[in-house]
């Protein structure tokens, strides 16, 4: 159902206003049920996820390349404006395009992720939506089963962490704990190795716990900055570094999960 936009104040495009304000759109989003797909091949990888689409919008020039999308929902509007107008509307140039106002899917059971997997990541309290993004984005590629996030890290559901992402945080299964650290408790009946990523004193390194081998591993990052605090570690069964050279003391959280994704991968079947 495609509507042609001719007032950026139209009350049927709320979905897309003030998409720059990065706290009004954390609370509003989970609030509402919705998240922003922002472009073409993203919301493709979310509609493939099965999730079902509340509306489309979409420059003019993009209909002809989304055409078997609106075709395939024709009871779902799909806003069309010039790029000045969409622009009005969500504060910011598309570059992209084309974005999709998605129903959120309710949040998945953390024991039902935890069933039959191997590789676990947990993050806690990462504020940055880039590097939710990115973490997320590993995780797909290097084969990390489930990613946990702490009641405070950011959403993944944002439509900077799904951009960063690549439209992976669709693919890899997340959910997001009710306690943090008391949630380690969950991990570790399940069977899990519980191996928070810091500089600790006395800590393995990345290389010693890949040496494991262990069936089951969660790796545990932490918020940027700070790091891990001090009762996530308490609770682990081991703290973990990765070696550095030439003087530099860390790497960015979402560069440290890539190496530890890596090292630590499960064999393939």
């Amino acid at each position: 159902m495609i509507i042609h936009l001719s007032d950026p104040a139209d009350p049927r495009v709320s979905d897309y206003t003030s998409l720059t304000d990065v706290q009004l759109r954390r609370v509003r989003e989970p609030a509402e049920g919705m998240y922003i797909a922002e472009s073409s091949r993203v919301l493709r990888r979310a509609l493939d996820a099965g999730h079902a689409p509340r509306s489309f919008f979409l420059a003019e020039k993009w209909l002809a390349d989304l055409g078997d999308v609106i075709a395939a929902h024709p009871d779902v509007p799909a806003f069309v404006g010039t790029a000045p107008m969409l622009e009005a509307i969500t504060g910011f140039h598309l570059h992209r395009g084309a974005m999709a106002a998605m129903h959120r899917p309710e949040p998945a059971d953390v024991a039902t992720l935890l069933d039959g997997a191997r590789r676990v990541a947990v993050l806690e309290d990462i504020v940055d939506h880039t590097n939710i993004g990115a973490v997320f984005r590993s995780a797909a590629a290097l084969g990390v089963d489930a990613v946990l996030v702490s009641p405070r890290c950011a959403d993944p559901l944002y439509r900077r962490s799904i951009r960063v992402s690549m439209g992976t945080v669709f693919q890899v299964p997340w959910a997001r704990l009710a306690e943090w650290p008391e949630g380690m408790e969950t991990l570790q009946r399940a069977g899990f190795v519980t191996a928070a990523l810091a500089l600790a004193p006395g800590s393995l390194t990345i290389d010693d716990l890949a040496a494991r081998n262990d069936e089951k591993l969660a790796l545990i990052l932490g918020t940027e900055g700070d790091g891990l605090g001090a009762h996530t570690l308490a609770r682990a069964d081991f703290s973990v570094t990765i070696p550095m050279r030439a003087g530099v003391d860390s790497l960015n959280v979402a560069a440290a999960s890539a190496v530890a994704f890596f090292a630590c991968r499960a064999p393939l079947p």
